[in-house]
């Protein structure tokens, strides 16, 4: 019994603490906002840090806790290095090697340009300190992302060198840290990783050059029906139309294309699955790049549906439409004329109106459910529902608020000038399209068998059944 009241005596003894292990010292060179940012982060994390400098007693002000020393000293007591220097500034580490030998060194480097050497910042660090082991890592995070930490835009660390060991060193502290990480290989995918941070919205490219296309095409093919005709014609300039009518006519036309090319590519795939009878064949290289890039032509088909609300919002105030019904209002009272009232025209314009707002409300939902904050706090039924059905009511409700726009006048000949369909005519081709093979695929018969397919049904599993009935 006095055994065990000795043994109590001692786990309970305040001293006990000091038992525990000292947290981990890493070293970084470089005191610049990376690095700063960077020791903020890892002394919030439980580590020691200490700092390597070329001058460490005027180096600015570090975070509170890290300590700081010269280069040679920083890292005798630490097997992990983070270089936030400078590719120009790596001269001094050769004089180091002996000892940085057998330890990580984390190359953090970006260049401002693309093949700027002809190496790659951590393959040249390797080649300085061959005793080393370089890990290529965190140049893909800027120093506001590591100060504030991981977020949905910024939670992902590439890593890549040729030592397992040390990559799994870096990794912990990567994963410590709360980013998620990517291995890519060996460190001769260092350059890849380091053009990275030089490329310029790779996810929106695609989506950018469709909305130039189709702005630049439905710009001149209005301006030639709306403008060009008037003057070859009639010899009236009505060029100040570009402004406002013209834009206002292209941004929706461009709108509701744009929408529509976001949900066709999911219909084709269904198509490409019934066809093949399997969801485990791999799609074309072309769909597949399509898929990727719906959320971006959302985005661009929501910016120029803005565009749409605001130039419509300023039609009472331009010049030409207050000109012009001052000019018909004094004719009538002149020819001592009235309007009657028209109920048809009142219901088409209210209707118009009415599913063009309710529409590009939904069209801001869509949008909202986008952004990250908003879509991480929905579960996958929910952000699937908001995003396919509510998306396919937007396209429902923006192609029948264009159909209640062209209404009757696709059969008044003036309208086609040169022979040509009004903008409008084109821009409803494709939503309907989409809508239309939609709702064949809602058939029950056809919607039960691809629901099938998805849950991981194959054509074959249906011929090797009907195949076992047969023998016996």
């Amino acid at each position: 019994m006095s055994k065990e009241v000795k043994l109590e005596s001692v786990s309970l003894h305040p001293l006990g603490a000091a038992a525990a292990p000292e947290p981990e010292l890493l070293c970084i060179y470089g005191t610049g906002d990376l690095g700063r940012s960077l020791g903020l982060r890892l002394l919030q994390s439980g580590y020691r840090v200490v700092y390597g400098s070329r001058r460490p007693h005027s180096c600015g002000p570090l975070p509170q806790g890290a300590q700081v020393m010269s280069h040679a000293a920083a890292s005798q007591s630490a097997g992990l290095v983070f270089v936030c220097i400078h590719r120009e500034h790596y001269e001094f580490l050769e004089a180091l090697a002996p000892q940085l030998k057998g330890k990580v060194l984390v190359d953090v480097s970006n260049n401002l340009k693309k093949n700027l050497y002809p190496e790659a910042n951590a393959e040249y660090l390797q080649r300085l300190i061959p005793g080393a082991h370089v890990v290529k890592g965190f140049n893909t995070l800027s120093a506001w992302a590591l100060q504030n930490g991981p977020t949905d835009a910024n939670r992902q660390v590439y890593l890549c060198g040729n030592s397992a060991e040390a990559k799994e060193a870096v990794a912990e502290a990567a994963t410590k840290l709360g980013f998620t990480v990517l291995d890519r290989g060996s460190l001769t995918a260092a350059r890849e990783l380091e053009d990275f941070p030089l490329q310029l919205f790779p996810e929106w490219r695609l989506p950018l050059q469709v909305a130039v296309g189709l702005t630049a095409f439905f710009f001149i093919y209005v301006l030639l029906r709306d403008v060009v005709y008037k003057y070859v014609t009639e010899g009236k300039d009505n060029s100040f139309r570009i402004m406002v009518s013209l834009a206002n006519k292209v941004f929706p036309i461009v709108s509701l294309i744009m929408l529509a090319l976001c949900y066709l590519p999911g219909v084709i795939a269904a198509v490409v699955q019934l066809y093949k009878g399997t969801k485990y064949k791999r799609f074309p290289n072309w769909l597949d790049r399509w898929m990727l890039c719906r959320k971006q032509l959302g985005l661009l088909a929501l910016f120029f549906a803005f565009l749409h609300v605001l130039y419509t919002l300023i039609i009472p105030i331009r010049y030409y439409v207050r000109f012009r019904i001052g000019e018909g209002i004094i004719s009538r009272i002149k020819e001592n004329q009235t309007n009657e009232f028209d109920n048809t025209s009142a219901w088409r314009s209210d209707s118009y109106f009415s599913v063009g707002i309710l529409g590009f409300a939904v069209y801001l939902l869509l949008g909202i459910t986008s952004l990250p904050s908003v879509s991480n706090a929905l579960s996958w039924r929910e952000f699937s529902f908001v995003q396919s059905k509510l998306g396919y009511l937007t396209l429902f409700l923006c192609t029948l608020h264009t159909y209640l726009y062209g209404w009757n006048r696709f059969l008044r000949p003036y309208t086609y000038k040169w022979y040509t369909p009004p903008g409008y005519i084109l821009s409803l081709v494709l939503p309907s399209v989409v809508l239309v093979l939609k709702l064949l695929l809602l058939l029950p018969c056809v919607d039960r068998t691809l629901t099938r397919i998805r849950q991981g049904w194959e054509r074959t599993d249906l011929e090797d059944d009907s195949k076992k009935s047969l023998l016996t």
